[in-house]
């Protein structure tokens, strides 16, 4: 196989795909999502079969726990998976809206039209249920969508790419909507992300090494996040429940989730109240914690932490904590340490919880409830492409308004410049 000749090949169908997807009318988009969604049920048991062969030969392989951890799909993963499809089709089409019209001294009418960015290339890494919901996103918002899956994922790929072209197919639309490539060579990601005749923006999903060599060697926009180093800080007027219940969740529901927290701050003044109980939560549930000097004094079992702990995307039964003086301190903690995904904030006070709000430089930040909801699905969005750290373009969850773009439209009745 020549990869470059190969890759030229699927950009110049998701190309022509593309022409002919952005034209097509939401009835038929959401009749292709309909039937991708009814397939991924019916096929329920190959997928996990197909799933299960990924994950043995992965774990023979010596994949890390993190990554086996997001490479498994389970049944309700499954039901999940398809939930997210029937979920893109119910939302609003974007496409074709327009809005924001002004008249113009001149007697024009300007405004803007929503419109698909394109040809969208997604690299990803162990996820299977990543090829469902890019492509439902990506279809929904009349994108073209070449993916690029791990190889330990290669099978389970492959099962839902197939469900996907049938459900492409019962709804007259050109199987090269979506193509997910075949080949594990890494060469066809250095091909992918090079390709600005055929793709218009590119999305990683994957850890630091995969996202170090596209900052590096990518000549297609990208939109992406690094890590994801998100906080917790429990401010002296915290309710003590809450701020036990939302730490466990927030920690302890998944280890190997970019919106698991992996660090935790806490106000001076109810340190002593506070860090005691969750560290038996935390410890009871295997978690180790690396704490600050004060840390250390009020929970025995904690190890000292490091400069570069406090910068650690653990991904595993791992957290940093620190006491700090109070919510300036705080603030200025995160705006250092964190990698601005997803920060949370367990207060009473509601003018402290606005301004943490205003000043913390993260893409999602929430008032008493667990990092773990900074998640498309979660976020009403359906599904989403990923989770951008970015400010251009977009930020946060990235959902069907994230893949598109705008252009300015102009309406006259014979009018010219004079």
């Amino acid at each position: 196989m020549d990869i470059k000749e190969t890759m030229q090949a699927i950009g110049r169908r998701a190309r022509a795909a593309s022409r002919r997807l952005a034209t097509a009318s939401t009835a038929e988009k959401n009749t292709a999502l309909q039937a991708i969604a009814d397939a991924i049920r019916r096929e329920k048991a190959a997928l996990l079969a197909a799933n299960a062969e990924d994950v043995a030969a992965a774990r023979a392989a010596g994949l890390e726990p993190a990554m086996l951890d997001r490479l498994t799909l389970t049944e309700k993963g499954v039901d999940n998976m398809a939930e997210g499809v029937e979920q893109v089709a119910k939302l609003p089409d974007p496409i074709g809206e327009m809005g924001e019209f002004k008249f113009r001294p001149s007697g024009i009418q300007v405004g803007k039209m929503r419109v698909p960015l394109g040809v969208i290339g997604i690299i990803y890494e162990a996820r299977p249920n990543v090829t469902a919901d890019a492509a439902a996103l990506c279809l929904k918002s009349g994108n073209a969508a070449i993916l690029r899956g791990g190889s330990e994922a290669i099978r389970c790929n492959q099962a839902i790419a197939a469900l996907v072209k049938e459900g492409l197919e019962v709804a007259g639309l050109p199987g090269d909507c979506v193509q997910v490539i075949e080949t594990t060579d890494r060469a066809a990601v250095g091909e992918l992300i090079t390709m600005r005749e055929f793709v218009d923006v590119i999305v990683p999903r994957g850890g630091k090494g995969l996202i170090a060599r596209l900052l590096a060697e990518a000549r297609v926009p990208m939109i992406q996040h690094l890590d994801g180093n998100c906080h917790v800080y429990l401010d002296e007027d915290a309710d003590p429940s809450k701020a036990l219940k939302i730490v466990e969740n927030a920690k302890t529901q998944r280890y190997g989730t970019c919106n698991t927290a992996e660090s935790l701050l806490v106000d001076r003044a109810v340190a002593a109240m506070l860090l005691p109980p969750i560290a038996h939560m935390l410890t009871g549930k295997g978690v180790e914690i690396r704490g600050c000097a004060e840390t250390c004094a009020i929970v025995p079992n904690a190890v000292p932490a490091s400069e570069d702990d406090y910068y650690a995307e653990f991904l595993a039964p791992i957290i940093s904590v620190k006491v700090v003086a109070d919510i300036d301190e705080a603030i200025a903690h995160i705006n250092q340490y964190s990698s601005k995904h997803t920060e949370a904030i367990v207060t009473d006070n509601h003018p402290k919880a606005m301004r943490f709000l205003r000043e913390v430089d993260s893409a999602s930040v929430m008032v008493n409830a667990s990092t773990r909801f900074a998640d498309g699905f979660e976020y009403g969005l359906g599904a989403e492409i990923g989770i951008s750290t970015d400010k251009i373009h977009a930020r946060g969850p990235v959902g069907l308004e994230g893949l598109t773009s705008q252009k300015w439209v102009v309406l006259g009745d014979g009018h010219v410049r004079g």
